[in-house]
């Protein structure tokens, strides 16, 4: 059965973009313990590219397949799990990568959803709060995705963040979401 296309943002309120958040149903993989099986031989690009054998995929609807069964393991590690095995794969950065933004409201009022390059949406909150990584070529924002997965904020999104915080303009600099506000300060 195919999977079905990813929701255009743009067209969506960002009460129904939390809606269909709310109902994606995805595979339990935090419930699957197998045991380790290898090496897929499978690597995410920095930027959200994914890899097989050194060849590009270029099928969308396999790599969205294959980001629904990603997990995070508590040492850092990236893994595709299905109940029977599990297989290491390389994430040169973020499996994910924050594509598109959508805002609604301003200041404590605002929301905002983003669109992964995978087409699926996370609206930046509590459960998904966004950090600032400061790095040797400056700050590298990511928005948690689901369980330890995290999506790197592509650099236009981030400008866009960067204006609404300039205009805003809060001590320290960043985003209000759903209720949580984010500084731009990165993390060591």
């Amino acid at each position: 059965m195919p999977m079905p296309p990813p929701p255009d943002l743009a067209s969506l309120s960002i009460a129904d973009a939390a809606r269909l958040v709310a109902e994606r149903k995805l595979p339990p993989v935090d419930q699957w313990n197998p045991s380790h099986c290898g090496d897929s031989e499978m690597r995410i690009a920095r930027d959200g590219t994914w890899f097989h054998q050194g060849s590009p995929i270029g099928r969308k609807e396999m790599v969205r397949l294959f980001s629904t069964v990603l997990r995070r393991e508590a040492d850092g590690r990236h893994v595709l799990v299905t109940p029977a095995e599990k297989l290491d794969i390389a994430v040169e950065d973020a499996p994910f990568v924050a594509v598109e933004l959508k805002r609604e409201g301003a200041g404590r009022d605002a929301r905002l959803a983003f669109r992964l390059n995978t087409g699926e949406l996370v609206v930046a909150g509590q459960a998904h709060p966004l950090r600032f990584a400061a790095k040797d070529d400056g700050p590298h924002p990511y928005l948690l995705v689901r369980g330890r997965l995290e999506a790197l904020v592509a650099r236009s999104v981030f400008y866009e963040l960067a204006e609404i915080a300039l205009a805003e303009g809060h001590q320290p600099p960043g985003v209000w979401s759903d209720g949580a506000f984010f500084p731009f300060e990165g993390d060591q």
